[in-house]
């Protein structure tokens, strides 16, 4: 599966307004998440089909689903250490997987007996959970809300190595459309085609607290 472009106003049609919605590009077997980094990762996991070099399993590592919430984090990739926009093809069964195991990164009561709990499951936990403002192309906050899922540990060696299918260098493509991102009217702007992604799992739908499950 390759990245497949679509005009934004045509997917303003179909996306919903407000409400918690994972936004993505996927097929029965894969589904499209975007990372942003420096040069010398970047490329290399380009290079290489995996992530490695001066990549820090150490370290927590975010990605995102949704393009234009990459967009916004990286500044149409402008911002320092974020110059080259990656679109990672990962098994879809792992990004199940990877919900499944989600915890939030925030407390919340409605799903917690207590603080304690709650802090209990995040030092137990290798993905973390947020729930963020999606943003227009231009960086204006939305009503929806876009996911992000940070990994640690052995689930980001198995993400690292293991999950990816394909990783491709969309830096060129977000360059070309950053100042098709500025306008009110977005006539010219392209994106990656993005739909709602379908949950199965009812536990996962409960505790994602998705307002919309595909």
């Amino acid at each position: 599966m390759e990245l497949q472009i679509q005009p934004y106003t045509e997917q303003l049609e179909i996306w919903p307004d407000s409400g918690r919605v994972i936004l993505a590009q996927f097929d029965s077997d894969s589904v499209i998440v975007y990372q942003a980094y420096r040069p010398e990762i970047g490329n290399f996991a380009v290079k290489n089909g995996y992530f490695g070099g001066e990549f820090k399993l150490s370290r927590m590592s975010w990605i995102k689903p949704n393009f234009l919430w990459m967009m916004s984090r990286c500044g149409w990739a402008t911002k320092k250490g974020q110059e080259v926009v990656l679109a990672i093809r990962i098994q879809r069964k792992a990004f199940d997987e990877i919900l499944k195991l989600a915890v939030y990164s925030s407390y919340k009561s409605e799903l917690y007996q207590s603080r304690e709990a709650w802090q209990s499951a995040v030092s137990t936990s290798n993905v973390r959970l947020q729930w963020d403002p999606d943003h227009a192309p231009n960086g204006e906050k939305l009503d929806r809300r876009a996911i992000q899922l940070g990994m640690r540990g052995a689930v980001l060696e198995s993400y690292s190595r293991e999950w990816i299918l394909d990783i491709y260098d969309v830096t060129d493509f977000v360059h070309s459309q950053s100042d098709n991102g500025v306008p009110s009217d977005y006539s010219k702007l392209l994106v990656p085609a993005e739909r709602i992604y379908p949950v199965s799992d009812q536990t996962t739908i409960e505790y994602l607290k998705l307002d919309y499950a595909g």
